[in-house]
């Protein structure tokens, strides 16, 4: 084997050990989050009848357990469960597409790893905001029609009546999750041998995923600029130009393999960073994993009490592919997100105050002042 050829091997089978270290880091960040916002997530959905502070809940939820997944299938067993406790269907569905808001805050911080790289971090917050921009604007533009019309929730209760049926218990679980989730409890075994549990164990897993993901974002970037440069870059941006519905198929496998959409996003940032995929053609991946994620919904429908579980799971399918058609037939709708993300960019390339603003007000502040306000008035 010729040098070159062989550090090209090289780099590549280092490119996908850093690719699983930092699914590992990503999982450790998402596992420690949730063990110390667990209590607080799953008490927000009591008791909660306004349509905008059942989108806050989505959206503080989400952030807590640090995986939209984990917030689809709580909410699809609490409407699924039968009697007096289950969850409203009607005030689910706002849930659901906070949800799909929260769930963007992971890229986001990902992005805040190329802080120190002038242009990369620009093109790296430029491509986490973009999935949030979008995500933004479907709930814009969907919840005020589903509050005036009520079409999604009518449209999945029609279509549930016809499957329901024929569904069963069914069961998933991801090879490359296993995989991913027997690191993460490695480590966390690791870090309690030494006496610690609860809350402390919590912290310093975050500490150790935080930095194992600034190690892994370095060190992928390098490489990935490295391998896929000219031709092979060229080619890739080609592929994705042709058709949109090639990133967005690829965006759904991806996530039905990984089983997290945070974590498919996630990995777009450090590409689009090194300037491998450019912003328009990580778009309709992004895309793709935001309906690639509904398959962890419908299968938790499936092991509920009620058909209403299934209703809900068919709402949050229902809300991705309409929202990823609207905006990829209407251009102007499309470009929007883009330009969104690239002018925020280019604001948090000059101060990165707006970086602390964006994800704070986003993705807390607002969502917490929102709830706080309509729950005391309600």
């Amino acid at each position: 084997m010729t040098r070159p050829r062989f550090e090209t091997v090289f780099r590549l089978l280092l490119v996908f050990a850093l690719l699983y270290a930092f699914l590992v880091a990503i999982n450790l960040m998402g596992s420690s989050i949730k063990a110390m916002g667990k209590d607080t997530a799953g008490g927000m959905f009591d008791g909660i009848s306004n349509p905008f502070a059942a989108l806050a809940v989505g959206v503080l939820a989400t952030v807590l357990v640090q995986s939209s997944s984990t917030t689809t299938a709580t909410i699809v067993g609490l409407v699924g469960q039968s009697g007096p406790n289950a969850l409203p269907l009607a005030t689910a569905v706002p849930m659901i597409m906070g949800a799909n808001i929260g769930t963007t805050i992971t890229n986001t911080i990902v992005s805040i790893g190329h802080v120190r790289q002038g242009q990369e971090f620009r093109r790296a917050f430029a491509a986490a905001t973009v999935h949030d921009f979008f995500n933004l604007s479907c709930v814009a533009i969907m919840l005020p029609i589903e509050l005036a019309t009520g079409a999604l929730q009518k449209s999945s209760v029609w279509l549930t009546g016809i499957l329901s049926g024929s569904s069963s218990g069914a069961e998933f679980e991801s090879p490359i999750k296993a995989a991913v989730k027997a690191a993460v409890k490695a480590i966390v075994n690791g870090v309690e041998s030494f006496g610690l549990s609860g809350q402390i164990t919590a912290v310093i897993t975050l500490i150790i995923g935080i930095g194992l993901t600034f190690v892994c974002l370095a060190y992928i970037t390098k490489n990935m600029r490295v391998l896929i440069s000219g031709t092979v870059e060229r080619a890739l941006n080609n592929a994705l130009e042709k058709s949109a519905a090639i990133g967005v198929v690829v965006g759904i496998l991806i996530t039905i393999a990984v089983q997290s959409s945070s974590i498919t996003t996630s990995l777009l940032v450090p590409m689009c960073a090194a300037g491998v995929l450019s912003l328009s053609n990580a778009f309709p991946i992004m895309i793709g994993a935001n309906i690639g994620t509904t398959v962890t919904g419908l299968l938790a429908s499936m092991a509920t009490e009620t058909t209403a579980g299934l209703s809900i799971a068919l709402v949050h399918v229902f809300f991705n592919v309409i929202g990823a058609t609207l905006f990829f037939t209407v251009p102007a709708l499309r470009r929007f997100p883009i330009r969104a993300a690239e002018g925020l960019a280019a604001k948090a390339q000059q101060n990165v105050l707006w970086v602390v603003a964006y994800v704070f007000g986003v993705f807390i502040l607002i969502p917490m002042l929102g709830y706080l306000i309509l729950q005391s008035v309600k």
